[in-house]
């Protein structure tokens, strides 16, 4: 037999600490090998793991040293209250985007609305949007197909009904307008690389990642493109990098130049999203 659960646990947090690692990555895997929820594991503490659990979970945690995202090894991150698996085809979800959508979600009328999802990734955005508003009609586009299998993946075992399309950026949906036009693109600057942790420039994904020299590349051609799919009174959410601000507001504030253009800021007081609403039209 292995060691009692808070003895595993005990040794995980001091080795994580040892080497400037996040402890609670210890409890994640924990519970990924024992298939325990929290409570659960927090009840059976003094019980003891079974030898190929323990021995598992120690190689697991000594991988968190090579720069591996815990999530890769459990293969799947919580988001919006719900299990989404992840992949290395896909961005990690993370909280912004949590606040992209609750942004949102507080503007948008009660009323069945048509959104689509610009770089769906996970599938995260759309497949939350549509389990919090059933009556939406919600579409999501990625350029990656090995993206959309992790997203469809996702939806079919969260029960979402999202519409799926291949292709980029807008697209595959040419002719089609939208009450709510959302996007999390790519936003770092090539030159950034190098400064990115390794858990980000290792295992994620890099054109879901870089977009240019500054970071605004796919911002520019997202303010070309989203008039031709907006409505005269559509919504427009993107989340944008901490200080991309007021270079993403001017870009859509000449697109949209009626409409409003909103810096909206993260728990973090960092500037991370970009609300457009208001008068959409062009004249």
């Amino acid at each position: 037999m292995g060691p009692k659960i808070y003895e595993a646990l005990r040794w995980a947090s001091s080795f994580l600490l040892e080497k400037e690692l996040e402890a609670p990555a210890g409890e994640w895997l924990l519970r990924h090998h024992t298939g325990m929820e929290r409570s659960s594991l927090l009840a059976s503490m003094h019980d003891e793991l079974s030898e190929p659990v323990w021995l598992a979970f120690q190689a697991d945690v000594e991988r968190l040293t090579t720069g591996i995202p815990v999530q890769h090894l459990i293969g799947s991150e919580q988001f919006f209250g719900r299990t989404f698996r992840v992949s290395e085809h896909v961005l990690i979800p993370r909280p912004e985007t949590e606040e992209l959508i609750a942004q949102l979600l507080e503007k948008m009328p009660e009323k069945p609305l048509s959104i689509v999802d610009i770089g769906t990734g996970s599938g995260a955005i759309a497949i939350t949007i549509k389990l919090e508003r059933p009556d939406d009609h919600v579409a999501a586009i990625d350029l990656s197909k090995q993206a959309l299998e992790v997203a469809k993946e996702n939806a079919v075992r969260l029960s979402a009904a999202v519409e799926f399309h291949q292709g980029d950026l807008l697209a595959p949906l040419a002719g089609q307008t939208f009450d709510v036009l959302i996007s999390n693109p790519p936003y770092i600057p090539e030159g950034d690389k190098d400064s990115l942790s390794i858990q980000v420039r290792e295992y994620e994904p890099h054109g879901a990642l870089f977009a240019g020299v500054d970071g605004l590349e796919i911002y520019r051609r997202l303010a070309r493109e989203m008039p031709k799919y907006t409505k005269v009174d559509s919504i427009i959410g993107l989340e944008i990098g901490a200080g991309q601000g007021e270079a993403v507001q001017a870009l859509f504030k000449s697109a949209f130049p009626n409409a409003n253009v909103d810096i909206c800021f993260d728990i973090n007081k960092k500037d991370r999203m970009i609300i457009v609403s208001g008068d959409m039209s062009r004249s």
